[in-house]
């Protein structure tokens, strides 16, 4: 009991100090219905600021949640727009061939969802098959109507086409205005460039011409654009030219291409396996 008393003691002057300011405090606060605004005002100021304290922490400690749920926001965006893209394109690319209307040669147009570079046998991966259309042996062609390759595989949903940057890839080729022809292969060097071979002497080719399909290879029609001529070079006997050619297209860009057939070849294909020219092939 004497401890109590003595506790009380000690601490009487603090009670009765906040006895004093509790009952000043009210009695300020209710002396006028101004200095009753002011004190709420005060007191939802102090409120708030505690609660926007808490509030700021649970914002912070939930960052992480935040920031995924944004990037998975944003990489459905990005995909969403991706498919509005290429459908787009695909849509103006269509709108074009329909355009040239009916030829010798059929075309369609397809998005490139695979396409290798660093390889000596470099391939490009399709988003079209047989489904669409597409069938082994078609030329593939760049969006500015450039050489890029030809079909070698088709399932019913995809193709794969050998690139112009592939050493087995070959075709006709020649210089533009010009009636003599050539065979077009890389030699793997470099990426930029492919090489017009067995060319005629009296082709005389120069930097800056234009180097185009011979028409000669079922793969592509005529005066197809391959690209320029970057130099050329005699081989030792003197008869046939070596040509460097730089690329029209832009093979690291490649998005969407535009596939080209010709209506005949099977026609000619078969003709050029009849038992007729098998005949006289064997009889020469």
């Amino acid at each position: 009991m004497r401890k109590l008393i003595e506790f009380v003691r000690s601490i009487y002057v603090v009670v009765l100090f906040v006895v004093l300011e509790a009952a000043a405090i009210g009695y300020y606060a209710h002396s006028s219905s101004y200095t009753q605004a002011r004190l709420l005002a005060r007191s939802n100021q102090v409120a708030g600021g505690v609660h926007g304290f808490f509030a700021g922490i649970r914002r912070y400690l939930f960052l992480g949640r935040e920031n995924r749920q944004l990037a998975e926001h944003v990489a459905r965006l990005e995909e969403k727009l991706a498919q509005y893209q290429e459908a787009e394109t695909e849509a103006r690319l269509d709108a074009y061939l329909r355009d040239i209307g009916e030829s010798k040669y059929r075309f369609a147009t397809a998005a490139v969802v695979g396409n290798t570079l660093n390889r000596m046998q470099n391939l490009l991966t399709l988003n079209r098959g047989r489904e669409d259309g597409i069938e082994e042996e078609m030329g593939v062609l760049a969006p500015d109507g450039s050489l890029v390759g030809y079909v070698v595989a088709c399932t019913d949903r995809y193709a794969v086409a050998m690139s112009v940057l592939n050493t087995s890839f070959r075709t006709s080729g020649k210089i533009a205005q010009s009636e003599y022809s050539g065979s077009i292969y890389w030699d793997g060097a470099d990426p930029g460039f492919v090489m017009l071979g067995e060319l005629s002497k009296y082709a005389d080719p120069q930097p800056g011409q234009e180097v185009v399909t011979a028409g000669l290879s079922e793969y592509f029609p005529a005066d197809i654009l391959i690209g320029w001529v970057e130099s050329a070079q005699l081989n030792e006997t003197k008869t046939s030219y070596t040509v460097r050619v730089r690329l029209a297209a832009e093979m690291s860009r490649l998005n969407e291409v535009i596939l080209v057939a010709d209506r005949d070849r099977y026609e000619i294909q078969d003709l050029q396996h009849s038992e007729q020219v098998e005949l006289h092939s064997r009889v020469n």
